[in-house]
């Protein structure tokens, strides 16, 4: 749907400009859960693939994988 159309463009663009897109809001870490979450603010990396999930009503999933052209 929409939302997997307007994460579709995020992701080239995060392509394209050599960034990963921050996860907004995130202020207390779980020590359980240590994971990267790119907190608050955009981080630069050369990324070469990125990939979406999308989960709908139903059980309409769906993956899509891009990457850069070499």
């Amino acid at each position: 749907g929409a939302a997997g159309a307007l994460e579709a463009v995020v992701l080239v663009q995060a392509l394209n400009a050599g960034i990963i897109p921050p996860t907004i809001n995130y202020e207390t870490p779980d020590p359980a859960c240590d994971l990267d979450y790119v907190p608050n603010t955009a981080r630069p990396s050369s990324l070469r693939m990125v990939m979406s999930n999308g989960f709908g009503m139903g059980g309409h999933n769906a993956t899509i994988i891009l990457g850069r052209a070499e």
